[in-house]
């Protein structure tokens, strides 16, 4: 990877606002997101667990994960995937 835990984690996260997002990196580099419905409350619109980090790279990485997870929001997922390269 060539930005660090902490740049993707923002990156996403901020991509999803005025909603809440949050974003995890574990030392293995699977990833969960999390996109709550408002701030109010922990209701969840989206749950992704299990995602490769591995291949976030660059922008171009980041921003068709982004899309892939926009597309799946009011949508909970929990099986482990490679979001990358792969349709959900």
């Amino acid at each position: 990877m060539f930005l660090s835990a902490l740049e993707i984690r923002n990156i996403i996260e901020s991509s999803f606002l005025p909603k809440r997002c949050q974003c995890t990196l574990s030392p293995d580099l699977s990833m969960t997101v999390k996109v709550y419905a408002d701030g109010q409350t922990d209701h969840l619109d989206l749950l992704v667990t299990g995602i490769d980090a591995s291949g976030l790279n660059g922008c171009r990485e980041i921003n068709e994960l982004i899309a892939q997870l926009r597309s799946k929001q009011h949508y909970i997922e929990v099986e482990p995937h490679s979001m990358l390269g792969k349709a959900l």
